[in-house]
């Protein structure tokens, strides 16, 4: 074999290395690099893998509390549930390849949290996702639609996890630039968790799962750029997932857990073998040594660049004991798959890759992950909008009218064509599926429940990036809260644009601060997550979109609430009376849909109020006052209230206040509020007046199939539920 053709600057920068970035990796090696050197130091510096613009913010986000096993930097976040049992969660982008290949783009991505997740030793029992497109009449939304709908739920359907929670949205902003991003969700013992650090010089390094094909070649790199009119080009690029393959390598890899035989282990993610071996040798403070001749490929002549920087699906590296070594092939050959012994461990603090019996690469791993570029970019101050006067909204409309015209339009309207396509309850766990304000899936064996959402509202984060940030955090707490449940902790996925704009970093920037201090504020620390930036077509920049993922803690799964209304119930909102309503319509879904007005701030964020509010909530839960809630977010208070009618099949009779308009009452989107059923309403009077917690008598739940207003507005059960149930089929299946 001869020796590697020496690299220039022309390639590093198609690979996306900057001049000064190709100038560092040539100091630290003290040569020029060969293409697979120069392709693994791409790949490990490329944002998807460094986070090189967004470390140093990400530094700030609070990442300890009394329940966190495991924070940021393993594969995913570990929270103690008791009971000797840790909940194991994360969630990560999957953007660019699923506009340009929606179904495997949506299915590896699926794939790849999954085994985020289970090579922590935890096993996967829930899987939810965050979904953008773009405006639902464009001409790719219905493909793109299709396709991601049907890779998430192919991916996750075939491999048994049920897919119970998550939300979607339409915006022009990501007409060129779809996100898609996937959350996994799995259970592990508290003292059986797994973790990434290589130790024992000499141990054998072992390649399982799936052969090493071409596809997903630089995928890492690919997702640390924009888009272009060339994107359909970049094919390539995007994995190829084998849900079937994924589920044995599952089994296998929890059952060789079990046995002891596992020193670490790390998911053959982006960057596949690269990333694998450098992260577990430099997290040990060790190094390693391949033989790529020794790695199961599936295609003739591949080269060490081809093999280091494949991103072929279910893989996994793993270091054993190695006098467990013939327990683990035994195994792995149980379970169909290649068990493949291809280096070991070193003391040498370096990767060395042979092929053909010579030295393909030979670098210092520090360099590649300790001394990685990281960058504090310019960022701008965001000019934060005025708030738009909600009489200057207001349009000259009935109310029925104008809650049938927001119930169907695709902003609020109901998401059952997509989540319909999911199994909910393979497992026979889940309590709450996808409708909810969370979704509720058992503890097997206990008691206990898991509540999990995902939420970001981005057109507040574009108005307000500080309170934007603030507010995606608050929301998913109340949908926590909402059913009961304990907010424990956090696991997000910040989407922006060019990091290189300073308009873009200051998006980010701001809104991590008011995600820090939200998550602070509310006891939820941020324990993994994912940052997905340059996400952008021909320097056309989506909506700013930090989603935050919450998982929350019940005790008893049948103390649970839910938004279903009951029949003869007492109705409140919780959080406001007839003087703090301020009717902030501002920026809301009701100036969007009906005033066609884009803009302006969006509603005040109170941690304060958010934290006193949701305690109330929870103390109503434990002395039994809660028979139905659900949060007020988009869309307001008549929204949530129509949303409740629609679950439980009731109908309301409600009297408004006269301190606002009745559009402001109904449609303004006030935070740090909540509509709760309970059959005592006299006690919850008491307790919210002790607890000073402002509370407004709303109504009465029935069995009359009908919304009777005050001011006498009606509307029939059957017309808001044609509304709500048609919006979306209608416009993406014509």
């Amino acid at each position: 074999m001869s020796v590697p053709t020496k690299m220039g600057f022309e390639n590093a920068a198609s690979m996306g290395l900057s001049k000064e970035e190709w100038e560092r990796v040539c100091t630290h090696l003290g040569r020029l690099p060969n293409l697979c050197e120069l392709g693994i130091f791409s790949a490990m510096w490329s944002e998807h893998c460094s986070y090189k613009s967004s470390k140093k913010w990400l530094k700030t986000l609070p990442t300890q509390g009394e329940r966190v096993i495991q924070g940021p930097g393993e594969n995913a976040g570990v929270v103690d549930i008791g009971d000797g049992l840790a909940v194991v969660f994360k969630i990560e982008s999957h953007n660019h390849p699923s506009f340009i290949e929606p179904y495997q783009g949506a299915a590896t991505g699926v794939g790849g949290i999954l085994r985020d997740v289970f090579t922590m030793g935890a096993r996967p029992i829930a899987l939810l996702n965050a979904l953008r497109f773009g405006e639902i009449d464009h001409e790719k939304t219905p493909h793109l639609v299709s396709g991601v709908t049907a890779g998430i739920g192919g991916y996750g359907n075939c491999i048994g996890i049920p897919t119970v929670g998550g939300e979607v949205e339409f915006d022009a902003s990501y007409n060129g630039n779809i996100l898609v991003n996937a959350m996994a969700v799995g259970l592990a013992h508290s003292d059986r968790i797994f973790y990434s650090a290589a130790s024992g010089a000499g141990n054998p390094v072992i390649y399982v799962g799936a052969k090493t094909g071409r596809d997903g070649i630089h995928g890492a790199t690919m997702a640390s750029t924009e888009f272009s009119d060339e994107t359909e080009s970049k094919r390539p690029t995007v994995q190829v997932g084998d849900p079937f393959t994924g589920k044995l390598l599952m089994e296998a890899c929890l059952e060789l857990m079990a046995a002891d035989a596992v020193v670490a282990i790390q998911d053959m993610g982006a960057a596949g073998l690269t990333s694998s071996s450098v992260e577990m040798a430099a997290k040990g403070g060790l190094g390693m040594e391949i033989d790529l001749d020794l790695v199961p490929v599936r295609e003739t002549k591949m080269s060490a660049y081809e093999i280091m920087l494949s991103e072929s699906q279910e893989r996994m590296l793993m270091v054993i004991d190695p006098s467990q070594a013939e327990i683990a092939r035994q195994i792995f050959n149980k379970w169909d798959l290649d068990f493949m012994p291809i280096g070991q461990v070193t003391e040498t603090d370096r990767l060395i890759l042979l092929k053909e019996g010579e030295v393909a690469c030979d670098i210092p791993l520090a360099p590649l992950v300790d001394d990685a570029p990281e960058y504090d970019r310019p960022h701008s101050t965001p000019e934060i909008p005025e708030e738009v006067p909600a009489h200057t909204l207001i349009q000259d409309i009935s109310i029925s009218a104008a809650l049938k015209n927001l119930i169907g339009s695709e902003d609020l309207c109901s998401r059952r064509w997509i989540y319909e396509q999911y199994d909910s309850h393979v497992m026979a766990d889940t309590i709450i599926g996808p409708g909810g304000d969370c979704a509720l899936t058992r503890v097997y064996g206990t008691n206990k429940a898991l509540a999990l959402t995902t939420d970001c509202t981005p057109r507040y984060v574009e108005a307000d990036p500080y309170n934007g940030g603030k507010q995606a955090v608050v929301e998913a707490y109340r949908n926590i809260i909402a059913a009961g449940a304990t907010p424990l902790a956090v696991t997000n996925n910040l989407n922006f644009g060019n990091p290189e704009k300073p308009e873009i970093m200051a998006q980010l920037v701001h809104s991590v601060t008011g995600m820090k201090d939200a998550c602070a504020f509310l006891s939820t620390p941020v324990v993994s997550g994912n940052v997905s930036l340059y996400n952008e077509t021909d320097g056309n920049a989506i909506k700013p979109c930090p989603v935050i993922g919450m998982v929350g803690l019940i005790d008893d799964w049948q103390n649970a609430g839910t938004i279903a209304l009951p029949p003869d119930a007492a109705l409140f909102i919780i959080g406001q009376d007839a003087t703090t309503n301020t009717g902030w319509l501002s920026n809301s879904i009701y100036a969007k849909s009906l005033a066609q007005h884009v803009g302006g701030a969006p509603p005040p964020i109170d941690l304060e109020a958010e934290l006193r509010t949701g305690s109330f909530i929870l103390s109503c839960y434990e002395n039994k006052l809660v028979q139905a809630a659900h949060d007020i977010s988009d869309g307001g208070m008549l929204v949530a209230l129509a949303e409740m009618m629609l679950a439980g099949n009731q109908g309301a009779s409600i009297t408004l206040p006269d301190t606002l308009d009745t559009h402001s009452w109904c449609f303004a989107e006030n935070q740090s509020s909540y509509i709760i059923a309970t059959n005592n309403p006299d006690q919850l009077i008491r307790n919210a007046e002790h607890a000073h917690i402002p509370l407004l008598h709303l109504g009465k739940s029935n069995s009359n199939q009908e919304l009777k207003i005050s001011n006498g507005d009606l509307i029939s059960l059957e017309e808001i539920r044609n509304s709500y149930e048609t919006g979306l089929r209608s416009r993406l299946e014509k």
